[in-house]
């Protein structure tokens, strides 16, 4: 039961938390944000079933050139004559390192053809992925003029210093919905690789866990400095 992420409950703790930043911050790009990554994951579940399902006519059209293949090869090995005059040890080498050769690249196509619907997969998420990356380094940018040391400093600033609307109180709850962002972006990231363990995309997801882990550390250093300085709401 607990042994697999849910992808409902994920999407209803992302639909909880664009109701909290609404609440707080309506007029805030940080909701528009929340909003972009509710459309990835409602893309996440049909991308999900796309690619836990077989794909049964990729699957049978491989087959079939497979199978045409291998006919016509057996055709043409049928047809060929063998002659009763002993080869040389020269003409062995020849037609054994074309026949190597052959086999090489028939196994090769083979190859080819059979992981066909694995890369076609994997570019698909690979995509998707990218899409979570790109939407964790927007999360960045929003927490990124965030800085508390700049609370009632006001008389320091330049006129092409970002504006500090935000409270302690609101600055910390900001902050802290940034990190819940990054911890989302991540779970949904993880639910490609549950449902397809490929290396390529683990690796990938491990990067973007990463990703989102690194900038959320930043801001709880943040939250943090906010705390340790005590300043009041």
């Amino acid at each position: 039961m607990y042994r697999d992420i849910d992808f409902i409950k994920v999407g209803d703790t992302l639909t909880q938390l664009k109701m909290r930043v609404e609440e707080r911050f309506e007029q805030n790009g940080l909701l528009k944000v929340c909003e972009e990554l509710i459309e990835i994951a409602e893309e996440t579940k049909p991308n999900l079933a796309l690619i836990s399902k077989p794909n049964y006519w990729l699957r049978g059209s491989v087959a079939a050139i497979i199978s045409v293949g291998i006919i016509f090869i057996g055709y043409a090995l049928n047809q060929f004559e063998f002659a009763d005059t002993k080869a040389t040890f020269a003409e062995v080498i020849q037609i054994s390192e074309s026949a190597v050769n052959d086999v090489i690249l028939v196994s090769l196509a083979i190859f080819f053809l059979t992981s066909l619907e694995t890369r076609m997969k994997r570019a698909k998420i690979v995509a998707s992925l990218n899409e979570l990356r790109a939407i964790a380094h927007i999360v960045d940018m929003h927490q990124l003029t965030k800085d508390p040391t700049e609370l009632g400093e006001s008389n320091r600033r330049t006129a092409s210093s970002p504006k500090r609307y935000l409270n302690a109180y609101e600055l910390k709850r900001y902050l802290d919905y940034c990190s819940e962002m990054l911890a989302i972006i991540g779970k949904i990231a993880a639910l490609y690789a549950q449902n397809f363990p490929d290396a390529t995309i683990i690796s990938s997801v491990n990067e973007i866990e990463s990703l989102t882990s690194g900038i959320s550390r930043k801001a709880w250093q943040k939250i943090m400095i906010l705390q340790q300085s005590k300043v009041t709401e």
